[in-house]
């Protein structure tokens, strides 16, 4: 590793993604779905899965999204999400006094982490949100290797000074977008209402 950094000490996204072990993916779903449409792009989940765990054992991707149990399209999706690779961890989502809805998976998300820890040798962190910086650090300490993807607008810095590797979505993003609507798969179609929903309120 020191003679990678010798070598060149400018990591391309192809790079990050070598010789990282048992690898564990933690996606939270509603910030990856705002900094999807941030870029007016739709995620192929497919894509997604095989880009963050190309040339690593895949541990496990959990997937962590608050849930409408009326909204039919949203449960086919996380239906073709559990079937494709993902542990959907889901939550209901909860209306709050200004008549907005919402579901906080940030605990969830650090429980998975560090009770996993040990585990893995790498841990794939898809969020921006600060909140999660605490665990991100404490996980480091136990010998794992922290590697956060998303949107740097939408990403705090405490979260990227306790990565090991910073993946700006951006940089990624033809890898990771769907191209087509014709296939007609659930990876094609993010629960993209639901937000829409939360935003018009």
């Amino acid at each position: 590793m020191l003679d990678n950094f010798g070598q060149d000490p400018v990591f391309t996204p192809e790079q990050v993604l070598e010789n990282r072990g048992r690898v564990a993916i933690f996606i939270d779903g509603s910030n990856l779905f705002y900094a999807a449409l941030q870029l007016g792009m739709e995620i192929d989940y497919t894509k997604l899965l095989y880009r963050l765990t190309s040339g690593s054992r895949l541990l496990r991707a959990f997937f962590y999204t608050g849930v409408d149990s009326t909204n039919e399209k949203q449960q086919g999706f996380l239906l073709w999400m559990r079937r494709n690779g993902y542990r959907v961890i889901a939550k209901d989502l909860v209306q709050l006094p200004d008549g907005s809805k919402k579901a906080n998976l940030d605990v969830e998300i650090a429980v998975d982490m560090m009770a996993l820890a040990g585990a893995y040798d790498t841990a794939v962190l898809v969020s921006g949100d600060g909140d999660l910086a605490y665990a991100a650090d404490a996980i480091s300490y136990r010998g794992a290797r922290i590697e956060v993807v998303s949107l740097r607008s939408m990403t705090s810095d405490s979260l990227i000074n306790v990565a090991d590797r910073y993946i700006d979505l951006d940089q990624i993003q033809d890898s990771v977008q769907k191209i087509s609507r014709q296939n007609g798969n659930y990876s094609s179609f993010p629960s993209l209402s639901m937000l829409d929903e939360e935003r018009s309120r």
